[in-house]
């Protein structure tokens, strides 16, 4: 009698050293040996629940694959290099880089991804409040670490993303604080005294983004048909190794220490000393001979909506074309020293502003006009949004010009005016309370309108 189990059928049975062992085949691996996985527990009843787990997990699919599970450093690693690097912007995976070094590693980079419990990205995140860090950037990072482990759960290498079983911290919308009409004609008045003036004033008038004013060029400016194509933006990326060994090329900037804590050597900075280097450090890459990918770069705008044409206000139509003949002059006096970028805003030698330099001088323009501290995003898209608004401007054709691909963003940038709702209110009280000498409609018929009304049906028939 032949008593082979059956294929995918799990064995059972009670092994020498008193335990209960389950054996479950779950498929084949890699190289096309069987894959069996083992389970074992102190009773039978035990043995047979975790094997009925694990097959359940293998009939529906959701059975991790076999292998021992990396890290979190590692599968992260793996993750921005191989996967996330093929869809995000330059900008954004920056981001996810500059987080993923700071945060997630030295948070829970040490536990295997199968092993990652809510318990561990909740310490994680209190921490980083109790550090300091803002509610955002918590939460920024628990996006980002929810992300990667989405796609572990994708390719079964994990049988559930951990990261929503928890919840990140709750954070308030950042209040728009817009300029006013008065504000902003003061502070382009103070502007005007610059060679930067038009900079300015596109980006007051117009709301476009920091990068999208700076990444402007003729060739996409059609004065006569009063249309910006912001097909470009100017960008500052991270530089990137070259290099076939980038812990060797940067070992001169190596540092595994932390600075004394009379430290002057990073005293001017502002976030204070920065912290030691990881063991194999890769960074330092700006030093590095065959450095690439850094630096002032021309990129595409994060989506195809933000390259949508956007009309030039008339009367700026002049002040561009004494701009672009200013801007020849300037060509002329630096002869050779010119370095032909085709940029709206350029340096005295032709190079694009520095994003930089660009928000230093918005701070100093901001005190010149005696206007209180805030952000640049503020003083030009949040403006033009608001003011547009404040013009009778639909919402719809607001989003148009701000190249939002829905209306509630367009919502959110809009700001609405003390000055405007106290009008509405006046108007709504009008409408219960009449003032003196206001026009009321009374229900009470008269002797002469019904005179009048008898006499107007006569002439009708």
């Amino acid at each position: 009698m032949n008593t082979r189990k059956p294929n995918m059928e799990s064995s059972i049975y009670l092994g020498g050293d008193g335990w209960w062992h389950g054996r479950v085949t779950m498929g084949t691996k890699n190289d096309g040996s069987p894959d069996r996985r083992h389970r074992r527990a102190r009773t039978e009843t035990e043995i047979k629940r975790k094997v009925k787990a694990l097959e359940k997990q293998r009939d529906e699919g959701r059975a991790p694959v076999a292998g021992r599970k990396p890290t979190v450093e590692a599968w992260m690693t793996t993750y921005l290099t191989t996967i996330a690097s093929l869809k995000l912007k330059p900008r954004s995976l920056d981001d996810y880089w500059s987080k993923t070094r700071n945060d997630i590693i030295p948070g829970v980079g040490k536990h295997r991804i199968d092993k990652l419990a809510p318990e561990h990205l909740e310490r994680m995140y209190a921490d980083m409040l109790r550090e300091g860090h803002a509610p955002s950037h918590v939460l920024k990072v628990h996006r980002i670490l929810s992300r990667a482990l989405k796609i572990a759960h994708r390719r079964r290498m994990i049988v559930e993303n951990v990261a929503t079983l928890v919840d990140p911290p709750t954070v308030d919308e950042t209040e728009a604080n817009p300029f006013t009409m008065e504000e902003a004609k003061a502070f382009l008045l103070a502007a005007a005294k610059r060679p930067t003036f038009m900079r300015w004033l596109v980006g007051v008038g117009m709301g476009f983004r920091q990068g999208e004013a700076l990444g402007l060029r003729w060739k996409y400016a059609d004065l006569e048909a009063e249309l910006f194509n912001p097909h470009w933006q100017l960008q500052r990326l991270t530089w990137r190794h070259g290099c076939d060994d980038p812990h060797a090329c940067g070992a001169r900037l190596h540092r595994f220490e932390l600075c004394p804590p009379d430290c002057a050597t990073h005293r001017t900075y502002t976030r204070g000393c920065p912290r030691p280097c990881p063991k194999g450090c890769t960074r330092h890459a700006s030093t590095c001979p065959q450095r690439k990918g850094g630096g002032l770069v021309f990129t595409r705008p994060k989506t195809k909506k933000s390259r949508n044409a956007v009309p030039i206000p008339p009367p700026f139509i002049p002040a561009l074309l004494e701009h672009r003949e200013q801007q020849n002059e300037a060509r002329t006096a630096a002869s050779d020293l010119w370095q032909e970028h085709d940029v709206l805003f350029s340096r005295p030698d032709g190079r694009p502003l520095d994003p930089r330099q660009d928000w230093e001088e918005f701070k100093e323009l901001l005190e010149e006009a005696g206007i209180s501290d805030r952000r640049l995003y503020d003083g030009s898209r949040h403006t033009a949004g608001t003011i547009l608004n404040e013009l009778g401007v639909d919402m719809p054709t607001i989003m148009e010009i701000l190249r939002h691909t829905q209306i509630s963003q367009t919502r959110r940038y809009v700001k609405g005016r003390s000055a405007l709702s106290k009008d509405a209110m006046q108007r709504m009280g009008d409408a219960f309370i009449p003032g003196p000498g206001a026009t009321t409609e009374t229900r009470t018929e008269t002797t002469a309108s019904r005179a009048a009304r008898a006499r107007y049906r006569r002439r009708i028939r």
